[in-house]
């Protein structure tokens, strides 16, 4: 099976996991479920609370401006495939009010008071006493020309450069997307860090697949004699088939959030981890094909990896139990609640 293929078959299963357990979990908050074969649950604010937040979390979120300022981020989909909120049917959808947020899950976690105290977390991540989180945080990545890339990065863990923790977050997301080579190799560092022969390519399709039978002006004679020859053109023989021709594609690279988050912890002197669920094995592998290709041993040793479940057995109890009903995620050694034993979570 190729590995696009697995991804999405990974990551349709933890939607649909997701969505069940979102659903059950829903009753009693205020919530709306899109419309479609395979709908997701949104929550939205109620009062001081929100449903897709863990309350402590969610208070802590309310008293920090920074942090609140996530909440501008407009659900794409949300005009289209959404029902009004209930609440407040004047009030647009969010980003973070999705059950399949993974920077909702990333807050749910990092905003919950005590969590960046505990020396436990701390050694784990490899941050110093103190370090605390900012969401979206815009890193200058350098660029040859001499400008800088502003790109989001999830979660930066601490304040101090060098010596801060860099984070992306996965959770639903089927790859950690493709870009054109020349774009990727614009990077002013991209050489130094990366051998980039080992690193996994793409072809990026530039315009959509075409039927035969559409005669694209931009085809070659050898193809337009092909596609008129009676026996193969459908419009002529009804028995004959009408192929799809490849859509033109240019060279790119996969994996570019990553190789873009490693070009950023290079330039700052930070590290750099990937959070993503244990049941994305898929996500992991596709991180290990980057990482083989930095040229550092200095660098790799500041590149990590990390599942939520891994994560979840340095979080306060009643956190983790919130993970494990309204996401599935548990410690090392312990059992997801079945979803039909969360049916009365109020």
């Amino acid at each position: 099976m190729q590995l696009n293929a697995r991804a999405g078959l990974l990551a349709g299963s933890l939607r649909e996991e997701l969505a069940a357990r979102s659903r059950i979990y829903a009753r009693g908050r205020a919530h709306a479920e899109s419309y479609g074969s395979q709908p997701v649950i949104v929550f939205e604010p109620d009062g001081e609370r929100h449903g897709n937040f863990f309350d402590p979390a969610y208070a802590a979120i309310l008293a920090n401006h920074n942090w609140m300022r996530r909440f501008d981020k407009i659900h794409t989909q949300g005009a289209r495939s959404l029902p009004r909120p209930a609440l407040d049917p004047g009030r647009r959808w969010r980003e973070l009010d999705s059950s399949m947020s993974s920077d909702a899950l990333l807050m749910n976690i990092f905003c919950t008071p005590g969590v960046v105290d505990s020396a436990s977390l701390q050694g784990v991540l490899g941050v110093q006493a103190g370090a605390q989180p900012e969401f979206g945080w815009k890193a200058k990545v350098p660029l040859a020309n001499g400008r800088f890339d502003r790109t989001e990065v999830d979660m930066r863990l601490g304040s101090l450069l060098p010596g801060s923790l860099l984070v992306e977050a996965k959770l639903t997301e089927s790859d950690f997307q493709r870009r054109s080579a020349a774009i990727v190799e614009a990077y002013r560092d991209f050489d130094a860090v990366f051998e980039r022969d080992l690193l996994p390519r793409a072809a990026i399709p530039i315009a959509r697949p075409r039927r035969a039978s559409e005669f694209p002006e931009d085809n070659s004679q050898e193809f337009e004699s092909l596609v008129c020859d009676p026996e193969l053109f459908p419009a002529l023989n009804p028995l004959a088939e009408d192929p799809i021709v490849d859509a033109p594609a240019e060279a790119g690279y996969e994996g570019y959030q990553l190789i873009r988050n490693v070009l950023a912890a290079y330039a700052t002197g930070a590290s750099f981890c990937v959070l993503h669920d244990q049941r994305r094995p898929d996500l992991c592998e596709a991180w290990f094909e980057v990482m083989a290709a930095v040229k550092s041993a200095e660098l790799r040793v500041r590149l990590k990896v990390l599942t939520w479940q891994e994560l979840a057995a340095y979080l306060p109890e009643e956190l983790q139990e919130f993970l494990d009903v309204k996401y599935g995620i548990v410690a090392p050694g312990r059992v997801p609640a079945p979803i039909q034993e969360n049916e009365s979570t109020e």
